[in-house]
């Protein structure tokens, strides 16, 4: 996903912007058909067919997102289809990257209602192909929990997306709790996805994307971190966090969060009750890495069953996340079950085989 800072994304024009959602329908219906004739290819494990699932997977709602903001493929158009097809995905779990958090309280529920009524149908239309996290606005911490119970209840929805901070403010920050909370309660997926990480925009100017490859999976890092330290996985212990991009640096520097409190007890304030490394185990992270070697490590640190597939589709990144988990060597079939559509199948709901 490339980099933007959110507050940019918000329209200056409330005005117009709210008269579009105004005009927005009810319902939505999937931009044409998809291609006859069209090759799916249907993924094996041990001669066992899988249902695979991507957890990591963006749209847009045009009438729902600011002008010039709705471009590279995050339109659902048949096109999505034929490609995740051609790719062995069976299942999209669509999620939006928050653009809100600038938002005034009404502007804010208005724009959720939208997304999440349009997420939702579009879900309805392909119900074998689609399945959506809600969009909330986190900033309204008990407004999030009542359009999350919504989402979920009324709407079928199978989780929740949110940033990796909340306009500067971090995840673990207590007024979040009743967000937390209602998550907790209603066994919902929250999906953490990065916003990009403004605090060293200028540390990482000129070449090489690094404000996307160094400052999105270390928005991630810093966020969970917090999660952890501030207690908020002690508080909640049954949330269901998944994190994007592998979890960013964390799993592969977890052992230096262990010894940091060992060897400096005095910043650590006893709030957690096991150490750092030991919630990864409470955690779950995408597959996109990369390297078979950094599957295999994220496997080793986390457990093959906290592992879920993730493309960042539309983005191209990859067009080969089943074959990286398929040639990763050390899986065990059961491994690659659980990574491909497993784990998700059970934590959203959805059939493990089709």
């Amino acid at each position: 996903m490339t980099t933007v800072d959110p507050s940019r994304r918000w329209t200056t024009n409330r005005r117009a912007f709210l008269a579009g959602l105004a005009g927005a329908a009810a319902g939505v219906a999937f931009r044409g058909a998809h291609a006859v004739g069209a090759a799916r290819r249907e993924v094996r494990v041990g001669g066992r067919r899988v249902r695979v699932i991507d957890g990591h997977a963006h749209c847009a709602i045009p009438e729902a997102a600011p002008t010039g903001t709705v471009a590279n493929g995050l339109v659902m158009t048949p096109e999505r289809l034929t490609q995740m097809d051609a790719d062995g995905i069976d299942v999209q779990v669509l999620s939006i990257n928050p653009f809100w958090y600038a938002a005034d309280r009404d502007a804010a529920r208005r724009l959720i209602d939208v997304q999440n009524e349009r997420l939702a149908a579009l879900c309805a239309a392909q119900p074998d192909r689609f399945v959506a996290l809600a969009t909330v606005a986190l900033q309204y911490p008990d407004l999030a929990a009542d359009q999350l119970e919504h989402a979920v209840k009324a709407l079928g929805m199978r989780g929740v997306a949110i940033g990796g901070s909340v306009a500067g403010e971090e995840l673990a920050a207590p007024k979040f709790d009743p967000f937390w909370a209602k998550a907790e309660a209603l066994e919902a997926l929250v999906f953490i996805h990065p916003q990009g990480f403004g605090e060293i925009r200028g540390r990482v100017q000129g070449n090489g994307f690094l404000g996307n490859v160094i400052g999105n999976p270390l928005e991630t890092t810093v966020a969970l971190s917090h999660l952890i330290f501030e207690g908020t996985l002690d508080r909640f212990p049954r949330l269901r966090i998944c994190a994007a991009h592998g979890g960013g640096f964390l799993p592969s520097y977890a052992g230096r969060f262990d010894r940091g409190c060992l060897t400096f007890p005095a910043n650590c304030t006893g709030k957690n009750q096991k150490p750092p490394s030991a919630y990864l185990k409470q955690l779950y992270f995408d597959s996109l890495v990369f390297t078979a070697e950094g599957l295999r490590h994220l496997v080793a640190e986390c457990g093959a069953g906290q592992i879920v597939l993730g493309t960042d589709y539309p983005y191209p990144w990859t067009s080969t996340a089943v074959d990286h988990v398929l040639g990763t060597p050390g899986l065990s079939d059961a491994d690659k079950r659980a990574i491909l559509g497993g784990t998700l199948a059970r934590l959203l709901h959805i059939g493990s085989v089709s």
